[in-house]
């Protein structure tokens, strides 16, 4: 008998898709282009700089054929910034996402349905100042993979490992608001793939806990207005009103 699938994606299975992301790249050897499934790759040429995707950057790095330019919300300035701004400036909301590359007009278009990990959110190129969707694993790939390309990779370790804190009590106390009276509902803008992924067995825990407690209370509920019904028919039946 085949077990369960577990809902949702796991975290191994997030930070395969992560490998998927768009980086930059500088060769030290010639490379020509290749067929992927999802297009071919640019000529690689030393020393000018080319996106490809992480895995494949990945591999050139352990065989020495290339370096890898770390994103610039990897670097310590920016993601001092960053926890700033999850500390200070918007101590209750996640810091907002990286903006979409692709102009959205009236008229629909095949760049309106991309999404992570197929946006170039982590190449040279991308805005400083925001964390991508897979930014949790990709800072984790960087750091030991390619932590020689990493400026102040220590500095930059603990302002991750900071980030991480800030936000994973951000989603517990963001779970905390669905006993009130907000409908249910909590806003989660700008959280990442691997942060969902790992708080999903909380989350789910703390709805499944707070349905059981809500079921609980209407049938209290119920029973109470059925004794209080039949307490007043029973007045009514012996002459009282």
């Amino acid at each position: 008998m085949a077990l369960p699938l577990q809902a949702g994606l796991t975290p191994m299975e997030v930070a395969f898709l992560c490998e998927m992301e768009m980086v930059t790249v500088v060769p030290r050897q010639r490379l020509e282009s290749l067929n992927l499934l999802s297009g071919p790759t640019p000529i690689l040429r030393p020393p000018h700089r080319a996106p490809i995707p992480l895995w494949l950057a990945l591999l050139l790095k352990r065989q020495r054929r290339a370096n890898i330019l770390p994103p610039p919300w990897l670097l310590s300035s920016s993601l001092e910034r960053i926890l700033k701004y999850e500390t200070e400036t918007s101590p209750l909301a996640f810091s907002p996402p990286p903006p979409h590359p692709h102009p959205v007009t009236s008229r629909s278009s095949p760049t309106d349905f991309v999404s992570p990990p197929f946006l170039p959110s982590s190449t040279a190129d991308a805005p400083p100042d925001y964390l991508p969707y897979h930014w949790l694993e990709l800072g984790e790939i960087f750091l030991e993979a390619a932590s020689d390309d990493v400026p102040e990779q220590d500095r930059v370790r603990g302002l991750l490992r900071d980030l991480r804190e800030v936000r994973m009590s951000k989603m517990r106390g963001s779970i905390k608001g669905l006993e009130g009276e907000g409908g249910g509902v909590s806003k989660m803008t700008g959280v990442g793939a691997m942060e969902v992924a790992e708080g999903r067995g909380y989350i789910v825990g703390v709805l499944d806990g707070l349905r059981r407690l809500g079921s609980s209370r209407e049938v209290a509920r119920r029973e109470r207005e059925a004794e209080e019904g039949g307490e007043g028919s029973e007045d009514e039946e012996m002459g009282f009103e």
